[in-house]
C-alpha cells in the first residue's frame, strides 16, 4: 500500500484559540500513540481535505512534521466536524510500527446484481458495515467487497466465512457466521374486501336508506 504524505508543524496554539487557528487556513491536530508521548501538530486545511479526500478507511500516511529528523507513519484514528456545515474541526492520527501487528475496522463494500432481488422482487439489506481485523499495517485490506451476485435466492446470505481472506496475514476479530447481507423477501400487502355487514353502514353524514315498509 502506497503512503500518502502530509506536511505539518507543531502546534503551540491550544484550548479554544484554535478557533483562530481554523481561520487562518490550519486545521489542529494531534498524533498520539503506544509508548510515544502526543504531539500537537497543525496542517493546511486544504491539503488534509484533500489528502482525506482520496483515502481508504485505513491509509496509511506519512506525516512529516517541521523540525523532525523522520516522517511519521500515522493512519487517521477520528476526525471531528461541524454538524452543520461540515468543516473540518480536528483530527486525531495513530502513529503506528510497520513491524507491528494493529487492529482495524475494514469497511464492507457490496456489488452485483442479485436474481433474487431482480427476479424475485427481494429487498436487498447490507447487515454488516466493517469487520475487525488484526494484521500488520500493510497488510490490512482497503475494504471487503462483497458479491451479493451470489445471493440467488430470497432469504439468502453472504457471511463473513465466505470472504476470501489470507489468515495466514489477517487474523479475523468477526465471527465467521456474521451476515454481510442478505435478500429478504418482498412485502406483501393485502387489501381486505368490506363484508356486507360493513357495505350496508352508511358512511358518517349519509342518510340512512328506509326500511321497506317504513
Amino acid at each position: 500500500m502506497a503512503n500518502s504524505e502530509l506536511n505539518a508543524a507543531p502546534r503551540t496554539v491550544l484550548g479554544k484559540k484554535v478557533a483562530q487557528l481554523r481561520r487562518t487556513g490550519q486545521t489542529p491536530a494531534n498524533i498520539f500513540g503506544h509508548k510515544i508521548e502526543s504531539t500537537s501538530v497543525q496542517a493546511n486545511t486544504a491539503e488534509l481535505v484533500q489528502l482525506l479526500r482520496h483515502s481508504s478507511r485505513n491509509a496509511i500516511i506519512n506525516v512529516i512534521v517541521e523540525g523532525e529528523a523522520a516522517p511519521r507513519t500515522v493512519v487517521v484514528r477520528d476526525l471531528k466536524r461541524n454538524a452543520v456545515t461540515d468543516e473540518l474541526l480536528h483530527v486525531d492520527f495513530y502513529q503506528i510500527s510497520m513491524t507491528e501487528k494493529m487492529r482495524a475496522d475494514v469497511p464492507v463494500v457490496l456489488f452485483g446484481i442479485s436474481d433474487a432481488v431482480t427476479t424475485f422482487g427481494g429487498v436487498l439489506l447490507q447487515m454488516t458495515e466493517k469487520i475487525a481485523v488484526e494484521a500488520l499495517p500493510s497488510d490490512i485490506p482497503v475494504q471487503f467487497d462483497v458479491d451479493v451476485s451470489k445471493i440467488t435466492e430470497l432469504e439468502g446470505s453472504v457471511h463473513v466465512r465466505d470472504l476470501a481472506i489470507d489468515t495466514t496475514r489477517v487474523t479475523l476479530h468477526t465471527e465467521l457466521d456474521v451476515v454481510l447481507a442478505r435478500v429478504a423477501s418482498p412485502r406483501v400487502v393485502v387489501e381486505e374486501t368490506p363484508t356486507a355487514d360493513a357495505a350496508a353502514v352508511p358512511a358518517a353524514g349519509a342518510p340512512a336508506t328506509p326500511a321497506p315498509g317504513a
